[in-house]
C-alpha cells in the first residue's frame, strides 16, 4: 500500500537532507548548493503555504514578500538605504539593478515561517505584524554573518557584529514591517495553530540547524550564539503556545 505523503512534508525533509549534507560537500560545489538548497527552501515554504492556505491566501503573500523585498534590497545596493553601503557578488546567479534574482526567494522563503510563529505569540494584529519582522529579522542574525564570510555579499564598512553594520538589522526590520503589513491585507484571518504547523516547523528547525552549523561546521560562535538567542526568542513562545506547555 502506498502512503500519500504531502509535498510539503517531502520538500521539508528533502531540505533538512540537504542542508545536512552541505557542511561536506567539496568548496568547489558550495555555490552551486547554496543556489540549489535557496531553491528547495523556497519550494519547501511554497508548498507548506499552497497546502495550507490555497493558491490566492497561501502563495500571493509570498510573491508580495519576494517583490517588497526585491524593490527594497534594489534601493539598499543603489544608495545604502536602508541597509547601510553593501554589493552582491556573482555567486548567487543572475542579477539586475546589482542584486541578484534569488534575493527575492531569500525574502519570500522565511515570511510565512516567521508570521505564523508572530500569529502564536499574539493575535492582535498590530503587534503580529512587529512579531512577524523581528522573527524575519532574527533568522538574518545567523544569515548574514555566513553569507558575507563566504563572499556571496560584502558590507565595505564593516560593521560590529561579525563585520555587519547595525543599520543592516535596521534595514530588514523595516522591510518586514512593510512585508507583514501587506501580509494583513492579502491573508488577514488565517489561524496559525490550525494550519501553521509546517511554517513551526520550518521556523524551528532553521533555529536549531543554523545555530548548531554556525557553532560546529562555520566556526562562528558569536553569531551561533546570537542567532539562537534571536531566533529562539520568537521560536521558543511560538512552540509553547502550540503545544499548550
Amino acid at each position: 500500500m502506498l502512503l500519500h505523503v504531502r509535498p510539503a512534508r517531502l520538500l521539508l525533509g528533502a531540505l533538512v537532507g540537504a542542508q545536512l549534507a552541505y557542511p561536506r560537500l567539496p568548496d568547489r560545489h558550495a555555490v552551486a548548493a547554496t543556489r540549489g538548497i535557496v531553491g528547495l527552501m523556497l519550494a519547501a515554504s511554497a508548498a507548506e503555504a499552497f497546502d495550507a492556505r490555497g493558491a490566492r491566501r497561501g502563495l500571493a503573500p509570498l510573491v508580495a514578500a519576494g517583490a517588497i523585498g526585491f524593490g527594497v534590497e534594489l534601493a539598499g545596493v543603489a544608495t545604502g538605504r536602508p541597509f547601510g553601503h553593501y554589493s552582491y557578488s556573482a555567486k548567487l546567479g543572475p542579477r539586475l539593478g546589482g542584486v541578484p534574482l534569488l534575493a527575492a526567494a531569500a525574502w519570500a522563503m522565511m515570511s510565512r515561517p516567521a508570521w505564523v510563529v508572530a500569529g502564536l505569540i499574539s493575535r492582535r494584529r498590530a503587534a503580529r505584524v512587529v512579531l512577524a519582522a523581528g522573527a524575519l529579522t532574527a533568522w538574518d542574525v545567523y544569515l548574514d554573518p555566513r553569507m558575507a564570510g563566504g563572499g556571496y555579499w560584502s558590507w565595505p564598512g564593516g560593521g560590529r557584529y561579525e563585520g555587519i553594520p547595525a543599520s543592516n538589522f535596521l534595514g530588514w526590520l523595516a522591510t518586514g514591517l512593510a512585508v507583514f503589513t501587506a501580509w494583513t491585507l492579502l491573508d488577514p484571518d488565517d489561524d496559525p495553530a490550525a494550519d501553521g504547523d509546517g511554517a513551526l516547523a520550518l521556523y524551528a528547525w532553521t533555529w536549531i540547524g543554523e545555530g548548531v552549523a554556525s557553532a560546529v561546521f562555520w566556526r562562528r560562535p558569536v553569531a551561533a550564539a546570537a542567532g539562537a538567542t534571536a531566533m529562539g526568542a520568537f521560536a521558543l513562545p511560538a512552540l509553547r503556545e502550540r503545544l499548550g506547555l
